[in-house]
């Protein structure tokens, strides 16, 4: 139990109410009665305003920025009847699951309401299980980017009144101009307005901050196909040639296992293209890359924001950066993509990868390749070697041409025997 738990856990628990933009009336009693009951209120200044009168608390509206003011705040207001208000249901993307993680989950009373998501699906006949979902409050528009497939359906969640027209030039600028676009305003509310559009056509001037946008997903003719699955095109990627090519790519991602909310080391990031197409298998997984060059470092990150998955972290040379112990936390999975002949580069990545942990290392040259055999001898795992060939004209012909061929060798850490006795 943290120490901002055991604060609030002898004391009632706090409730955490979802309000829709019907306000007060659209409240059941049992919500009614939980703010009733307290003293101070915390909410944003649009929810802390749809409360009538009658509800006496001292309103607080969030400080910004919200997230590391927080622990500070409750503290502050240890001892008060304290209540908090959401949007809809404070566990879809909402304060509940921020306080959930800071108090515990046995802190908290949450009363949600439907979420805009959901009253977003009633209003367009949608399936929500079949929907995707990308929150753009806080974070980067361009995180629909891996959701756009034709055929998909997908809910935007906006940060304000700018949103909409940000993801209308997103899908115009990405050959998605033939997407249907609907606009959900203040829904639930008596404000509510829906409108719809190509956005290819699109002409709406910012209205609602309080809005989600659907999207019925259309390509252009002949536009590119880019899934979550991995092994994009090489065309995807822009930079020196230092990339890892498409087959191989996924191979590797394979061996690699990413997992939801799991974190990927990649060691000498080149393109980024591991890091990046791990980060696209689930919205949730994050990657840090280590590449010693400037110029690298700013490929990736352009190769990142296009691919929709700006927030990869970039560090610097891998040795020097893991043995100051710059980087915080432990990784699910190692790629080892360059400097295996780097001294002290694997016994570091080794050191902190957990027990249960997967490293995968890739060579092409036959002193890299010695490495692999003697590092599978000592710790075990797999080794594997691939010969890719492309189909390429020969004159009037067609002839395959071999890459260059892949030494693999991929592991999963085991408990040490101390560990285990």
């Amino acid at each position: 139990m943290s120490a901002d738990s055991a604060m609030w856990s002898a004391g009632p628990r706090i409730p955490v109410v979802g309000i829709g933009a019907d306000g007060w009336a659209g409240l059941s009693e049992t919500s009614r009665q939980a703010l009733r009951e307290c003293t101070v209120l915390l909410g944003s200044d649009r929810q802390l305003g749809l409360l009538p009168p009658e509800i006496a608390a001292d309103r607080q509206p969030w400080p910004s920025p919200l997230v590391p003011a927080l622990p500070g705040l409750l503290a502050d207001l240890r001892g008060a009847r304290l209540g908090i208000l959401a949007s809809g249901d404070p566990m879809f993307y909402g304060i509940g699951t921020t306080l959930a993680r800071l108090l515990g989950p046995e802190s908290l009373r949450v009363l949600p309401q439907p979420s805009s998501a959901s009253l977003a699906c009633a209003r367009l006949g949608w399936p929500l299980p079949e929907v995707g979902i990308v929150s753009a409050v806080g974070r980067p528009v361009r995180r629909v980017l891996p959701e756009l497939i034709d055929g998909r359906r997908v809910l935007v969640l906006s940060a304000d009144a700018d949103t909409p027209a940000e993801i209308v030039e997103l899908l115009r600028s990405y050959g998605f101009g033939p997407s249907r676009v609907t606009l959900l305003e203040q829904l639930g509310g008596p404000a509510e307005r829906i409108v719809s559009g190509l956005a290819a056509d699109w002409r709406e001037v910012p209205g609602d901050p309080l809005n989600i946008v659907a999207i019925a997903v259309a390509g252009e003719p002949g536009h590119p196909r880019r899934t979550r699955q991995p092994g994009l095109p090489d065309s995807a990627y822009t930079g020196d040639g230092q990339l890892t090519k498409s087959e191989i790519r996924a191979l590797t991602l394979a061996a690699l296992a990413p997992g939801p909310g799991e974190i990927l080391w990649d060691i000498g990031g080149g393109s980024g293209s591991i890091a990046i197409e791990w980060c696209r298998t689930h919205p949730s997984c994050r990657a840090v890359t280590f590449e010693i060059l400037d110029r690298r470092r700013e490929q990736i990150a352009g190769n990142a924001r296009a691919l929709g998955v700006p927030d990869i972290e970039m560090r610097g040379e891998a040795v020097a950066e893991l043995a100051g112990e710059a980087v915080p936390g432990a990784p699910d999975a190692i790629f080892l993509g360059g400097g295996l002949t780097t001294p002290q580069l694997f016994d570091l990545c080794w050191s902190r990868l957990p027990a249960g942990g997967r490293l995968v290392a890739n060579a092409v040259t036959a002193e890299s390749e010695t490495l692999l055999i003697s590092w599978a001898g000592e710790h075990g795992g797999d080794l594997r070697r691939f010969q890719i060939y492309r189909g390429e004209p020969l004159g009037r012909f067609t002839t395959w041409r071999p890459q260059l061929p892949v030494t693999q060798w991929s592991v999963v850490k085991g408990r040490s025997p101390a560990a285990t006795a």
